[in-house]
């Protein structure tokens, strides 16, 4: 996401001096009531930043703190730091130490790409529980400094709610991946990220090193030559100009040079996101995730408070449909109220519909709320992750439930309300002529649809590269879909991270997507592109496209960049 160029600001590492001494027995009391007062000032200060961090990004990031609260209440966690006090007559700071130290070398250890990147929350707090205890200074980012480009090994979230956007221009991080919360906050503060660079660079970064950051295709150049300056400083120009531009059409419709509309809608999380979409021109939400009402929390929402929200959803956009999806956990998104067992492959198992169609009292709530919430918009109910026709009728059965329901309670609920279901499993979209039988409407996610034709692991930094919406496979998949909801006239929409990709617009264009829905930051750029193009020569361009054998063609033909070419000085890069 972006380009960054400046000078480079190397951030200096954790080191703590804290001496080995064994303290004497009758010292145990005044050691505990230590640790526990270093963990009440530590969760204090957790919850401030999770209210700033709030106010600068949103609801859906302020949850990553959560998690560091849910650290200093893990009792196996904490039983390690008390254990190592009492058994071996250590100090507070000690224990903490090494309880951070053996479960940070535990999930490193793990063949799972999430719990690596969860051991940087654990250090995170426990370098806050350490700095309370030997009463030291927090690593702060320089602020009263020219704007620069931030390079650290590591970057907790604890330090980015410290980080004024205006003077970090770009961030490279040596270690981390996609998924870790670091990661996450900086793009929700639309900073260009390059991650996991250890190993592959040929010298260490220095404090005033000239860099660029290239976060759109994962690459970092360090003292670059002046060919590669010249291209990124043309690409940065080129930026420029173009929000200038997207500034103009903010309230015009995303049609064509030759007249074809595609209606572009927001993907949303809460509701405090409904004003940003509405201030770059969103003209719906094109989905709502619903499991973030569910997370975080120690029991289920009520039908009341999901009936208010959805009810907000569908009363912002007046006139225009809005699609709110139904509760889609597991794989990476859990839940506390709700124990499910550890999986060795969660997104290949219990998730989504299926855990819904297992627990009906929960997924009946959400149906008689969102029912009752029609009554005041156009909500369309869209189901995730549906592999099955028998499926499909089985959550199709739980909402006429509902509505028998309602009807005996005399409760008002649109009667007409579409339903529709998520294409993201390579078995919905081969089926998709017998789904367009069954439903409203299609939603394709890219992001899973992709990862599961490609069996490629999004989340595998190992395999990262090999994740390509743009593969022919998974184009051939969006066409067929496409073409069976069309056959059967229902409403066709892309929800992935492809529907905010301007170079995937010639595809929608020719195949004639009615809705695109998308991060509402990627909307005027979208639009702009659209509005650039023309439906002949986007159907001349995809009819070429879908002749293709090679990704390379593919790209070529898209005008898909992957960075300038360079004889000598070649970058050192890493997967983003």
């Amino acid at each position: 996401m972006g380009i960054a160029i400046g000078k480079a600001f190397v951030l200096p590492t954790w080191e703590w001096d804290i001496r080995e001494e064994r303290m004497d027995p009758s010292d145990l009391a005044k050691e505990f009531e230590r640790l526990y007062d270093g963990i009440r000032s530590s969760k204090d200060e957790i919850v401030f930043l999770q209210s700033e961090i709030r106010e600068m990004v949103g609801r859906e990031e302020s949850t990553i703190f959560d998690a560091h609260l849910a650290i200093l209440d893990d009792p196996i966690f904490m039983s390690e730091i008390q254990g190592i006090i009492q058994r071996q007559y250590k100090a507070a700071e000690v224990a903490v130490k090494e309880a951070i130290d053996h479960f940070v070398t535990m999930f490193d250890l793990l063949d799972d790409e999430y719990m690596k990147e969860r051991a940087l929350d654990i250090k995170d707090v426990g370098n806050r529980l350490l700095k309370h205890l030997l009463g030291a200074p927090e690593i702060r980012l320089p602020e009263d400094t020219q704007p620069y480009i931030l390079v650290a090994k590591e970057l907790s979230p604890s330090q980015l709610v410290h980080l004024n956007p205006q003077n970090v221009l770009g961030i490279a991080m040596l270690q981390g991946g996609r998924t870790s919360h670091s990661a996450i906050m900086a793009r929700a503060l639309g900073i260009p990220l390059v991650v996991g660079l250890e190993g592959k660079l040929s010298e260490p970064i220095q404090t005033g090193d000239h860099v660029i950051v290239d976060g759109e295709n994962g690459y970092v150049y360090v003292e670059p030559n002046e060919e590669i300056k010249h291209w990124y400083e043309e690409r940065r120009k080129a930026y420029i100009r173009e929000a200038d531009e997207l500034a103009k059409i903010k309230d015009l419709p995303a049609a064509t040079l030759d007249g074809h509309t595609i209606q572009l809608a927001s993907n949303i999380s809460s509701t405090r996101e409904l004003d940003i979409a509405l201030g770059v021109g969103a003209e719906s939400v094109g989905l709502f995730r619903t499991e973030f009402l569910y997370m975080d929390r120690s029991y289920a929402p009520s039908e009341i408070e999901q009936y208010t929200v959805y009810r907000e959803v569908a009363e912002t956009f007046p006139g225009q449909s809005v699609i709110i999806r139904t509760l889609d956990i597991g794989g990476d998104k859990p839940l506390d109220f709700l124990q499910l067992a550890d999986e060795d492959n969660p997104f290949l198992g219990y998730r989504g519909i299926r855990i819904c169609l297992d627990q009906t009292d929960i997924f009946k709530t959400q149906l008689r709320a969102l029912l009752r919430a029609s009554a005041y918009g156009k909500i369309k109910i869209l189901l995730p992750m549906i592999s099955s026709l028998e499926e499909l009728y089985a959550a199709k059965d739980v909402l006429e439930q509902a509505k028998q329901e309602l009807k005996q309670e005399e409760i008002a609920y649109d009667e007409d309300i579409l339903i529709g279901m998520m294409i993201e499993i390579p078995a919905a979209a081969a089926l998709a002529d017998l789904f367009a039988e069954e439903v409203d409407f299609f939603s394709i996610g890219t992001n899973d649809l992709v990862q599961y034709t490609l069996a490629v692991d999004r989340m595998n930094e190992q395999i990262a590269h090999m994740y390509d919406p743009f593969h022919p496979a998974v184009l051939r998949l969006i066409r067929s879909t496409v073409l069976a909801a069309k056959k059967h006239g229902i409403m066709v929409g892309v929800c992935g991270e492809m529907a905010g990709d301007p170079r995937a617009v010639p595809l929608w264009v020719a195949l004639q997507v009615d809705e695109l829905s998308m991060s509402s930051r990627s909307i005027p750029r979208v639009k702009h592109a659209i509005r650039k193009s023309s439906f002949e020569d986007s159907h001349e361009k995809v009819e070429r496209v879908f002749q293709c054998r090679r990704k390379a063609e593919v790209d070529e033909l898209l005008g898909i960049e992957h960075g300038p070419e360079a004889v000598d000085n070649k970058p050192e890069t890493a997967q983003n």
